[in-house]
């Protein structure tokens, strides 16, 4: 009888995922305890540590999943819309009452206790944005619905701005890669690329030299279009868009950005090399990276690490201690184990018979995506350095839980796959 029921509780689970994330929450233990070690330390269980106390967030994650799969799956489609305004409240919340923590306001709590409601407004978004794509029979090549469906990631996206946590917040616009899959054109995700470089070329260069580009181009396309007037039309009111854009990047680069952060998009597009301020992290974290070699300096011998060149090496810089440490082959397992993770969850978000648990599936990888890609890239000097974890193994205690709460639901999804939730 009791093997009945243990088969029946874990029917369909999928161990792949479950040793994926044992394994991705093991080499950041192993790693957050050696970027912390010092010669006195003691076990890595030791909780005077950050070790010791990811330990334990690492068994309250693993009691969280375990929950998590053995409640009804009807639980979450049923109070889906209840956690997105419970966790719009929280993050609303922190504004007024929260704890600044570098420059962030962004923390419930007080001292070494707290917690970060970003992290879990990720897991709502997710759900309400699949809740709502799935019941609305939404044709999301519409404007209408794909400006509807928007308002679920831009609301708490504005929400964390007001926070001053930029970097969680850019997180968010992750969720358009949902969009995309249920049918929103793909110009639309050009048109985001194309903004990107022309916020970036203004700051190189000037605004007239980029609405002077805008309009050799637009004139070359529009050569080939002009029999079509409706092309045409669209191709003009976009060339527009970016050339007021163009001459408003100044005023976004000087009046809304932070001064780090304008610091560190100097420094990643070469404007400013000053390798004592904006540039130390990311230069002493490329200088860990390197040095490790193929095979890495080996466990607890990492000089870069073990005299705290890289600040923030348990946390936002974690990467670059396992490159020190564990090298090349190292980094880059880490790197395939993340692959791995990521396609899994959309192999198994495309045989859902739910739309809700496939939306979802694909919300959790598009936020796993934009952690994995950002952290990764910013550690390596690719990517401006905005703080924001490494999944699974990062140090943290609400980063670890949000992940693998957004985790383990879709794996009960997934285990109930054949049926519509």
């Amino acid at each position: 009888m009791i093997r009945t029921r243990k088969q029946s509780l874990f029917q369909n689970i999928d161990w792949v995922l479950i040793l994926i994330y044992l394994l991705l929450v093991t080499i950041g233990l192993i790693n957050i305890y050696s970027a912390t070690y010092i010669d006195d330390s003691k076990s890595i269980i030791d909780f005077s540590l950050n070790s010791g106390k990811q330990f334990i967030w690492i068994i309250a994650s693993i009691i969280l999943g375990l929950f998590l799969i053995i409640i009804d799956v009807k639980f979450y489609t049923t109070f889906t819309y209840l956690f997105y305004a419970i966790t719009l409240i929280l993050i609303t919340a922190v504004i007024f009452v929260g704890t600044e923590v570098s420059g962030a306001k962004s923390w419930i709590g007080y001292g070494e206790l707290g917690i970060q409601p970003s992290e879990f407004a990720k897991v709502a978004t997710a759900m309400a944005m699949a809740k709502y794509i799935s019941t609305q029979g939404s044709r999301m090549e519409l404007l209408s619905t794909q400006i509807k469906t928007s308002l679920f990631f831009l609301i708490p996206t504005l929400i964390v701005i007001l926070q001053n946590d930029t970097g969680s917040a850019l997180v968010f616009l992750g969720f358009i890669f949902v969009m995309y899959r249920e049918g929103m054109p793909g110009t639309l995700l050009w048109l985001g690329l194309i903004v990107v470089f022309v916020f970036i070329f203004t700051i190189l260069f000037s605004q007239w030299h980029v609405v002077a580009i805008i309009a050799v181009v637009s004139l070359i396309f529009g050569y080939y279009i002009r029999r079509y007037k409706r092309d045409l039309l669209k191709l003009t009111l976009i060339a527009l868009f970016l050339s007021v854009f163009s001459f408003g990047v100044d005023y976004i680069f000087d009046n809304v950005l932070q001064a780090h952060q304008k610091s560190r998009i100097e420094v990643l597009l070469g404007i400013d090399q000053d390798l004592q301020a904006a540039g130390y992290n990311v230069n002493q974290s490329k200088i860990a990276i390197g040095s490790g070699g193929f095979w890495g300096k080996g466990f607890l011998k990492g000089t870069q690490t073990k005299f705290r060149f890289v600040p923030e090496q348990s946390t936002d810089f974690i990467y670059c201690t396992i490159g020190e440490e564990w090298g090349f082959v190292g980094s880059f397992g880490v790197v395939i184990l993340f692959l791995v993770l990521l396609i899994r969850i959309i192999i198994n978000s495309e045989r859902q018979r739910s739309p809700y648990s496939r939306i979802y599936g694909y919300g959790l990888a598009s936020i796993i995506f934009v952690h994995f890609v950002v952290n990764i890239g910013m550690t390596m000097g690719l990517m401006p350095v905005i703080g924001i974890p490494l999944p699974f193994i990062s140090y943290g205690g609400s980063s670890l839980i949000g992940f693998t709460a957004m985790l383990f639901i879709f794996i009960k999804l997934d285990m109930n796959r054949q049926n519509i939730v």
